[in-house]
């Protein structure tokens, strides 16, 4: 049975500025839901999968330059152009607003990873294979996908329902932070925040409006339920001036 409520709206708020690009949050990813493991032969032929990336881009200007991460899974989008472009229904939102994938109604036909902006579908080209030592480590909470699918990033949703149905069983309302993602459960640095962005007193929703808020292609009004904070820019001649107060 499918634990729904319309009332919620699960998002994520992820902080650049405390971003280290340890891709620790790409690994948790991977042992959570069961993705294949990538070899030398899929980064030769471009067929690497990940449901979660650490991009990493360049701010300022030499010598004076600084490497900033950005992680990105799927956004999770309101206005998802993935959704209609899909004949068979396998991807559609949820009254949670999660963007979910029906796996085994999927024909792989690509459609939604060629409408996706932020390229973050991808399409399963083999058997997942692990080593014989390793697959006793599989989520058992977790479908395996087969070949010739598309996958990507649920929110940890099998976390999702688990925590819903907890709650139920204790006749009692879901707690801001009961519910984590593995990401953010893996971040070293608290960068990443989950939980109902319709509830005004959960920190995620107090974050998704901070000053700082942002969301990636907002050209392209997908209405992404992942939402960004802005690194933040220190002025160097300030700074320098605040070093000298402090001896002084």
């Amino acid at each position: 049975m499918v634990i729904e409520n319309k009332d919620r709206s699960w998002g994520m708020v992820i902080d650049t500025d405390k971003c280290t690009g340890c891709n620790g949050c790409v690994i948790a990813c991977q042992v959570e839901n069961n993705v294949p493991l990538n070899d030398q032969n899929k980064f030769e032929r471009g067929r690497v999968m990940s449901w979660m990336r650490v991009e990493r881009y360049w701010e300022g200007e030499f010598p004076d330059v600084k490497a900033r991460f950005i992680p990105i899974p799927c956004q999770h989008c309101a206005n998802a152009p993935c959704e209609p472009v899909c004949p068979v229904y396998a991807t559609y939102h949820n009254n949670e607003g999660m963007n979910i994938q029906v796996y085994n109604r999927c024909v792989g036909t690509r459609y939604c990873a060629n409408g996706c902006p932020y390229i973050v579908r991808f399409f399963n080209y083999w058997e997942p294979i692990w080593p014989e030592e390793m697959r006793n480590h599989l989520n058992p909470d977790v479908t395996v996908r087969s070949r010739g699918i598309m996958e990507k990033c649920s929110f940890c949703i099998q976390r999702v329902r688990r925590g819903a149905r907890k709650a139920k069983e204790e006749n009692r309302e879901l707690k801001d932070g009961e519910i984590t993602t593995a990401c953010q459960d893996a971040c070293s640095t608290q960068a990443i925040t989950f939980g109902d962005l319709n509830d005004p007193e959960s920190k995620v929703s107090k974050l998704s409006k901070d000053d700082r808020s942002y969301t990636l292609m907002p050209q392209f009004n997908t209405d992404p339920n992942v939402i960004y904070l802005a690194s933040i820019k220190v002025n160097k001649e300030e700074s320098q001036e605040e070093k000298a107060q402090s001896h002084d």
